[in-house]
């Protein structure tokens, strides 16, 4: 009777495990398509060898821009200049009609912090792949999942579901960051990045 109990304590135990581990975040996240695909290896390799602020620019006081401006596009791609579907897309779509493109966002922060990228790209010359990984070098954009409840990006809290992250740059929870000033020896109050 004893060994029957136990039985059942693991099963119930083992059950709630592969619950939360697998089946809680299939109906936590949602996953929404890009408008379109989006190749950076075509941009930053040989061929065309641009740089990651070519097209994310900082303004004249040094706030971050962010995702580029259709007219940014423009400048290279007023006509098609490839064959590919998404070449397609973004002459016929958006830079014909001048048409911003909904490009979904993995890095939004949320609302209650503040993250200003020219302190760690200009002042602490932190490169951009030391949080944002190879996606500069990447031929496709990764899926892109949003939280049901939240709506930011599984991006900011990471790929692996108990928040431990598979690589460096993985993941943008304030434990990270409090790690990497820690490094650098910085002591800032709560207060810099949470205005």
């Amino acid at each position: 009777m004893r060994c029957k109990g136990l039985i059942l304590m693991l099963s119930g135990v083992l059950a709630s495990l592969a619950i939360g581990w697998f089946a809680f975040p299939a109906a936590l996240y949602r996953t929404e398509a890009q408008p379109m695909q989006f190749n950076h290896a075509v941009h930053t390799g040989e061929q065309n060898g641009m740089t990651c602020d070519m097209c994310h620019e900082f303004t004249e006081n040094g706030s971050f821009k962010g995702i580029p401006t259709i007219a940014k596009c423009t400048e290279c791609h007023s006509a098609a200049i490839g064959s590919t579907e998404s070449e397609k897309v973004l002459v016929e779509q958006f830079v014909t009609p001048h048409k911003e493109i909904p490009w979904k966002v993995y890095s939004r922060q949320p609302d209650n912090a503040y993250f200003p990228h020219a302190a760690h790209v200009k002042r602490a010359e932190i490169k951009c792949e030391e949080c944002h990984g190879p996606h500069g070098s990447s031929s496709t954009l990764p899926v892109y999942q949003v939280n049901r409840i939240s709506g930011y990006s599984r991006d900011i809290w990471g790929r692996n579901i108990s928040g431990l992250p598979s690589h460096p740059w993985e993941g943008m929870k304030m434990d990270r960051c409090v790690r990497c000033h820690a490094e650098r020896h910085r002591d800032d109050s709560c207060l810099d990045c949470h205005k």
